[in-house]
């Protein structure tokens, strides 16, 4: 197969969030299993010159943006095996940041129209195009639109995956003809509650529809999880498929992480120990065998840090640290930068990102807190558990799906259901409870250091659905 990956970010070349890493590993993955992959975003102005000097230009083309023809430059470059086409218009994409413009429906209007005309210039002809998010929710609907029948893109089939259902691309109605140039009889696909919604437009044409973990793919049927679009996802749940998110296993080792203070594998964890030392020394907490709890994150709502904030003081006075990494709105800000000031030698809090301090608390803490009120995948689990620091997590969306307590036979961390603050603490209780008995300990970090959530298993299932689209 050949399968086109189109996203609005992708690392090694522009990123802002976990989308970038999908689209930077889950391509090489498949490509690995003997299939041709490509990936096409916009040409950035944070692409740095080193890298647009590996560029290769194709050609330039105009590109329909509702009445208005667009310059539409088309580049290429070809890293870690995997092709890269890059969208270039200097007007929409030369820019300090990636997103959060006023014209921000323009932009990207642009680019979906823009990634299909551009087929018809590259060597490369995909089978399937995999959408990601709603900055490519058109690509679906202009190919149902315009496209499907046209000579060379009859046999072209689209999937798209709702990374995070919050962000949907929800304009005014005027947006289809002044922006989009969909004609009145096809407004249908795009309106939804008075407004014109590019996440909608997709799940009512894409071929599939994927979310990034099974949990998720269930809870979006539910209002409390779907932000207003469950009732159009129940009629289009057959098309539906949940697919867990993998991480790069390569970068996340703690056998070989150059940035963590003593390496070690599943077989001798003796250096976790050492890397534990090590971060409670740099954090300026008491170094004694207290449990060290982790938090890396975003502080926001749904993060579940109002949870945090309600028992906080009882976790701290049960013989219990943190290590706090994140950023975010302020008033959690305020609280956990208040909480180190009470408790200077059992909190750190650091508010700002700091990947390499991410990567030895990941390595150094004992235990993960991740209590969200929602988590369409999460990855900070699946890293904490490579490096061995036992996972706290609420049961949602992929948090579910990849950590199991240890209540339970062969468990790899602590869950609770409800989203209540008395029910975090007891699973933090019940976590501690086992610390304090070292062999059962020992025995549950090396079962959350052998699971696999590398992007192999993940790919194999992405190929699965490909070939079943493929076969209809």
């Amino acid at each position: 197969m050949n399968i086109l990956f189109a996203a609005s970010e992708a690392v090694p070349y522009a990123a802002s969030g976990g989308l970038a890493d999908v689209i930077g590993s889950l391509p090489k993955s498949i490509a690995e299993k003997g299939h041709s992959c490509a990936v096409v975003i916009p040409l950035y102005k944070a692409i740095s010159e080193e890298m647009r000097s590996e560029m290769e230009f194709i050609t330039n083309i105009t590109v329909d943006v509702s009445w208005r023809k667009q310059y539409c430059g088309i580049f290429k470059a070809k890293k870690d095996g995997i092709l890269y086409y890059f969208i270039d218009n200097e007007y929409y994409f030369y820019r300090d940041g990636l997103y959060g413009f006023y014209d921000d429906c323009e932009r990207f209007v642009f680019f979906g129209r823009a990634v299909l005309e551009m087929l018809r210039h590259i060597a490369f002809k995909p089978d399937i195009i995999s959408c990601n998010d709603w900055q490519t929710a058109l690509i679906p609907v202009y190919f149902q639109v315009y496209y499907k029948y046209r000579q060379g893109y009859d046999k072209l089939k689209t999937a798209f995956t709702i990374h995070n259902i919050e962000y949907q691309g929800r304009y005014g109605r005027e947006v289809l003809n002044e922006l989009m140039g969909i004609p009145p009889y096809n407004s249908g696909l795009l309106e939804y509650d008075g407004y014109i919604n590019m996440l909608k437009g997709a799940i009512e044409t894409a071929d599939r529809i994927i979310t990034v973990s099974p949990s998720y793919a269930r809870e979006l049927l539910d209002p409390w999880y779907a932000h207003g679009l469950d009732r159009i996802l129940v009629t289009k749940q057959h098309k539906l498929n949940g697919i867990i998110n993998g991480i790069d296993t390569g970068i996340y080792d703690s056998k070989t992480d150059k940035l963590i203070a003593c390496n070690y594998t599943n077989e001798d964890i003796s250096g976790k120990s050492e890397c534990k030392k090590f971060l409670l020394t740099e954090l300026g907490l008491t170094v004694d065998n207290e449990p060290l709890i982790g938090i890396v994150t975003r502080f926001v709502k749904h993060k579940g840090i109002d949870l945090i904030r309600c028992v906080f003081e009882q976790i701290v006075n049960s013989g219990m640290k943190f290590a706090i990494l994140g950023s975010g709105e302020r008033i959690y800000e305020e609280f956990f930068i208040e909480m180190s000031r009470r408790y200077p030698d059992k909190v750190s809090v650091s508010t700002k990102f700091d990947s390499e301090l991410a990567r030895r608390i990941y390595a150094g803490a004992d235990m993960f807190l991740m209590p969200s009120q929602s988590e369409p995948c999460g990855l900070a689990q699946m890293i904490a558990m490579r490096y061995g620091t036992v996972p706290i997590v609420r049961e949602t969306g992929g948090l579910k799906d990849t950590v199991r307590d240890n209540g339970g036979v062969n468990g790899n961390g602590f869950t609770f259901k409800t989203f209540n603050a008395d029910d975090m603490l007891d699973a933090i209780c019940r976590a501690k409870s086992d610390y304090d008995k070292s062999e059962r300990w020992e025995s549950l970090v090396k079962r959350a250091m052998s699971c696999d959530y590398s992007w192999s298993a993940s790919a194999k299932t992405y190929i699965e659905l490909f070939e079943d689209m493929l076969s209809e």
